[in-house]
């Protein structure tokens, strides 16, 4: 049953990536190479000079999500707990100012057409723990004089009512990872 409902999981978020443009699946396996460190992010997706240097700002930009993993995973339900009792602005500047920091970068490029694919993007940059903090990231980004002024208005529409009301969210980790393959000469 586990192994069905595990299958199950990573086909949902197979479609959901083949759902996204193009331009966002490509921006989506790029920054997920940078801030996972998984490959060279300059020899797999620099096309030319502009490209390498939003990637040399990505990577300085990405080094704020290794604080804020550590700051989602300290959290405990315990912390949690007293952090909803104080309204949560305890968190607020420790957790908002990097997370939004690093949601106008990634915003301002271009690239991210909508919240699900922000979204599916950080879910796995951060972790299940970044959820509840997403929407107010995404809008508070969406809406910077950053993002050019007739993109806020599509960004700020793509969050669902539920997304940005939601009274839960799961603490199922992603299981997908796109990675950047390489397509061979058709002979």
């Amino acid at each position: 049953m586990a192994y069905t409902d595990t299958a199950q999981s990573i086909l949902a978020e197979m479609r959901e990536f083949a759902g996204f443009s193009p331009s966002e699946q490509r921006y989506i396996r790029r920054s997920l190479d940078v801030g996972l460190g998984r490959r060279d992010a300059f020899r797999l997706w620099a096309r030319g000079p502009a490209e390498a240097a939003s990637i040399r700002t990505q990577y300085v930009i990405y080094q704020d999500l290794k604080l804020l993993r550590k700051l989602l995973v300290d959290e405990t339900e315990t912390d949690r707990a007293e952090s909803n009792r104080n309204a949560g602005l305890d968190d607020l500047e420790r957790i908002m100012a990097p997370l939004l920091h690093v949601t106008t970068f990634d915003l301002a490029q271009g690239r991210i057409e909508g919240f699900s694919a922000y979204r599916f993007l950080y879910e796995r940059l951060l972790g299940p723990e970044a959820r509840p903090w997403l929407p107010a990231a995404f809008c508070g980004a969406a809406a910077l004089p950053h993002i050019r002024p007739e993109r806020r208005k599509g960004l700020l529409q793509s969050i669902s009512e539920a997304a940005a009301t939601a009274p839960g969210w799961s603490q199922r980790p992603p299981r997908f990872f796109p990675e950047f393959v390489e397509l061979e000469d058709a002979a």
